[in-house]
């Protein structure tokens, strides 16, 4: 019986969602835990509705369908298409949601990418008056009200009142109230610059102002008519926006600012409320070296936490704020990431978790049993389980025990859990379970969804030696025998998927590698495929990640180097014909590989590359280099634009012109060093593309052109 993926086609290749994908998210324990929302698309599409699934009866029934413009997504306001670039989300239709989790009855907000849409008592959810424009919106504990940011200013609306009331009044071009500014959003994963107090009657804010910051125009080259989008881009080493932290009395619409110390050049990395309407924020210095978390009192702040960590910090979602006036914290002062318990007063009690692994996500916590939930990587980097363990000190334990990639929603009372998880061998799958870990029900089986059934060879997990004896982890994609029945050479090219960065992952026992249908689709036409976390990459601890720090684009490359000398030892493995492709900083990865390692890597494909760390934002850049003042040396030799002469392969590039994340201008500057050094090259340019590509058409052009290059030169 034939197979989807039997044979594999470029325009399979192209396609999103990708097979197997289409699963419930979002998802959510209802208030007073009786059902559990998600959201899904039942037509296996990017356009998704809100489904709820009652635990009691198990029936399931759609609370918001996607409004009828939601089909392509050309009618999103350009404010909600950068929000959506910040968010890497690909999807339409209803995109988020949230109930008021105080409410005296059922109040359910509904957004869709511009729209917005309310439901009351379970009733149908209406469009909302006085919506037009809002970006952001959130719903008060109580469900009485709805804030959201228009304009550049803070609105709060009554529902039950005439119409939405401007709170903040000095709104104006690059200057805002209540959004996360671009480094919040893109580095620092804040995508929020408003937060409610628990009793409704306060809004905290974030005020960024960039008007100081030099504009940074895009033309728009594609277009009909001329656009020029103007961005205030904080280069490393320049300025960042300048940023306040009002509290707001919605009643009055009065604004009091508060103290965040001296340093005006900092990060405001959190903000979060306090059970007992306690304002609390961390605060991350310039360099990342340090994160204070402080409670306000009135107007001045009292440090609870201060960590100071090399290199660099790294920010979590981990804190918690107990009822019991308890604080939950993360922290890597002992090299991995760990839970520790304080007193109100940010003393350690008792450390939680120990030992060589990570603790990667905070589930939830149950305050009555007195037991935290969390995902970690105790067993393997490449698998992640849910654990808990007593607040009060005791073992840990594991709750998951299928192979795989495990992640979790824990219910407000502590009774269920949601798990989703995946595998290289079967897509997601979603079920409902008791507290221990039991089964209850399966939310979500998809069946169907097997690498055997859709007729994929998922990838082998290998691990090699990087050249100080560190264990790497590699995914093998090994070539498929030829349809047509000839035997296969004896020997294939190979080639290599990087990306190689800091804070991410791309080996795992993880559903995503074995529907890479690029990787797939080159194993089909007679490619080795290999993928390598090298040193540098995340959830190893602080030490493995620390050794690409102030020189990004070196130990990288040494160990993907490594990567295909262990590669070339393989008996079918073609060492003199070994390619490279990557995409952001893996386009950077490619460039260097090609240009420090030509002797290994022959042709080469970057996608959206970072040329020159200087032409890169602070946030991301000063993290890992420091400054270009501070760190010349650097900055000079992780620049691809310092090592063209030493190009022999061949490269092809691809870059979107709207890119406002990594700017056309990288891939311009490159080809004018190409130029002037006479080195051959070719190139895709999408003129009305983003860092994301989204035009189905178009990246099916560029999985063509990709494909083909390694075909024609290995």
């Amino acid at each position: 019986m034939s197979r989807p993926f039997d044979t594999i086609t470029i325009e399979q290749v192209a396609r999103y969602p990708r097979p197997g994908t289409t699963v419930p998210a979002r998802v959510s324990f209802t208030p007073g835990n009786t059902a559990i929302t998600y959201l899904f698309s039942a037509e296996g599409t990017l356009i998704r509705s809100l489904w709820r699934y009652d635990i009691a009866t198990g029936a399931r029934s759609v609370l918001a369908g996607p409004p009828a413009a939601a089909g392509d997504g050309s009618k999103l306001s350009r404010e909600e298409e950068l929000r959506r670039e910040r968010a890497r989300l690909r999807e339409l239709g209803v995109t988020g949601y949230e109930f008021a989790p105080r409410a005296e009855k059922p109040v359910l907000l509904v957004t869709a990418g511009g729209p917005l849409f309310v439901s009351r008592e379970g009733s149908e959810p209406t469009p909302l008056p006085g919506r037009d424009g809002a970006v952001d919106p959130h719903l008060s504990d109580d469900g009485r009200a709805i804030a959201f940011v228009r304009d550049g200013d803070l609105f709060a609306l009554e529902l039950d009142g005439a119409g939405p009331r401007r709170l903040t009044h000095t709104a104006g071009d690059s200057f805002t109230n209540g959004l996360a500014e671009f480094i919040a959003a893109e580095e620092l994963d804040r995508d929020r610059g408003f937060w409610w107090s628990p009793d409704g009657t306060r809004i905290a804010y974030i005020e960024a102002d960039s008007r100081h910051i030099p504009e940074y125009p895009i033309v728009h080259q594609g277009l009909d008519s001329v656009e020029v989008e103007r961005h205030r881009y904080p280069f490393a080493g320049a300025a960042n926006a300048r940023l306040r932290l009002g509290l707001v009395t919605v009643a009055s619409g009065e604004t009091e600012w508060l103290d965040t110390g001296p340093d005006e050049d900092q990060y405001i990395a959190r903000v979060a409320w306090t059970p007992g309407n306690v304002l609390t924020a961390q605060l991350l210095t310039r360099d990342q070296k340090t994160i204070r978390l402080v409670a306000f009192e009135g107007s001045k702040q009292r440090l609870l936490i201060e960590e100071h960590t090399e290199p660099w910090v790294n920010l979590s979602h981990c804190t918690r704020f107990l009822e019991s006036g308890e604080i939950l914290w993360s922290s890597e002062r002992s090299g991995f990431r760990h839970l520790y318990l304080c007193d109100s007063g940010g003393q350690v009690l008792r450390q939680l978790t120990e030992g060589d692994w990570v603790v990667t996500r905070l589930v939830g916590v149950d305050e009555k049993r007195r037991l935290v939930y969390f995902v970690a990587t105790r067993e393997t980097p490449v698998e992640r389980h849910v654990y808990r363990a007593p607040l009060d000190g005791g073992a840990v334990e594991r709750l998951t025990s299928e192979p795989g990639w495990h992640d979790a929603v824990l219910s407000t009372d502590g009774e269920r859990w949601v798990d989703t998880w995946n595998s290289l061998a079967h897509g997601p799958r979603v079920a409902l379970r008791k507290a221990d870990g039991t089964l209850e029900a399966m939310l979500f089986a998809n069946e169907g969804a097997t690498a055997e059934e859709l007729g994929l060879d998922p990838p082998e997990i290998v691990t090699l030696p990087a050249g100080d004896g560190t264990t790497l982890y590699g995914a093998l994609y090994r070539p498929r025998p030829p349809s047509h029945g000839t035997k296969p050479p004896d020997k294939a090219p190979a080639v290599v998927s990087v990306y190689g960065g800091p804070h991410a992952q791309m080996v795992a026992n993880e559903w995503s590698l074995t529907v890479g249908l690029r990787a797939q689709y080159l194993a089909s036409q007679g490619f080795v495929v290999f993928v390598l976390d090298n040193r540098g990459s995340a959830n190893r601890g602080l030490a493995f990640e620390a050794h690409l720090h102030l020189r990004l684009g070196s130990v990288e490359v040494e160990d993907q180097a490594a990567g295909v000398r262990w590669l070339s030892r393989l008996p079918f493995v073609d060492g003199e014909r070994v390619g490279v492709y990557g995409w952001s900083y893996g386009g950077f990865m490619a460039l260097m590989c090609l240009m420090r390692e030509p002797g290994l890597f022959k042709v080469g494909v970057a996608g959206a590359p970072v040329a020159h760390w200087a032409g890169y934002d602070t946030g991301y850049t000063e993290r890992y280099m420091s400054t270009p003042a501070l760190n010349p040396e650097g900055y000079r030799d992780g620049s691809p634009l310092s090592h063209v002469e030493s190009l022999v392969g061949k490269l092809f590039i691809t870059h979107g012109m709207v890119d406002e994340n990594v700017h056309f201008r990288h891939t311009a500057r490159l080809m004018v060093a190409l130029g002037k050094a006479q080195k051959e090259y070719e190139s895709l340019i999408y003129p009305e593309e983003r860092h994301m590509p989204r035009d189905a058409r178009g990246m099916e052009y560029m999985e063509r052109r990709v494909t083909g290059f390694f075909e024609k030169h290995l």
